[in-house]
């Protein structure tokens, strides 16, 4: 690891740290995926070890499989809200909103954020961004006649790219497909245009979902929004 990955990595540490500051004894917490969420995920798992009294919802199959290797306790069902959800983020603009769903875990990242009475988000100062955009936007669809879908979505400027790994097309824990999809301008408006597509399950476009950020610096955390 280079000497500049290394101060990268204790970036998003010391974000997800300060993230453990909010999790308070008998939280139903929302388990993000990714790099940046795994700090917060094995760190959580030394508090339940310790005696911490929490139970959580994973966001995919690698973070169910981080949280019970810690002992998290897991559950796949609540009658409200659940009190906090913790996750990284692919890009995170000024105003809180961010870009998600290059891990591929989008669409139950979305629905444990908006389940979710206070959504936070994790991250390394590289991450910020003037407006969302930089990189292609994640499309989580359907895989039936997903050609179609594809089609629908370059008629709103889009130029959408089949996810592949090891040469096949990569599938979400859904069984589902991702189109990276590069747009000219990103905003609220074309994450509804997109959301009207049949096919379309759910796009990485996070807009006024998250109430703040911690995010790791070189000079120390910084915070976005409100973490009250």
């Amino acid at each position: 690891m280079t000497t500049e990955q290394a101060e990268v990595e204790a970036q998003k540490k010391a974000a997800a740290d300060r993230a453990l500051e909010l999790v308070r004894p008998g939280t139903v917490v929302g388990l993000g995926s990714g790099s940046t969420a795994r700090y917060f995920i094995t760190g959580l798992g030394d508090r339940v070890r310790a005696g911490l009294k929490v139970q959580a919802v994973a966001t995919s199959m690698e973070s169910r499989r981080l949280a019970e290797k810690g002992r998290i306790p897991i559950t796949e069902r609540n009658d409200q809200a659940l009190d906090l959800a913790v996750d990284g983020a692919d890009e995170i603009d000024p105003s809180v909103n961010c870009l998600k769903g290059r891990g591929g875990a989008l669409l139950r990242e979305k629905i444990v954020a908006v389940a979710s009475r206070r959504f936070v988000l994790i991250a390394d100062e590289s991450k910020l961004v003037g407006r969302l955009g930089r990189g292609p936007v994640p499309i989580e669809v359907l895989p039936f006649f997903w050609e179609a879908t594809s089609r629908a979505i370059e008629s709103l400027g889009g130029r959408p790219q089949l996810r592949m790994a090891s040469g096949r097309p990569f599938t979400t824990d859904n069984g589902n497909l991702i189109l990276d999809t590069t747009f000219g301008a990103v905003d609220a408006q074309l994450g509804v245009a997109i959301h009207a597509i049949p096919g379309v399950l759910e796009h990485g476009l996070f807009f006024r979902i998250a109430r703040a950020a911690i995010v790791g610096s070189a000079t120390g955390l910084r915070i976005l929004g409100e973490l009250a």
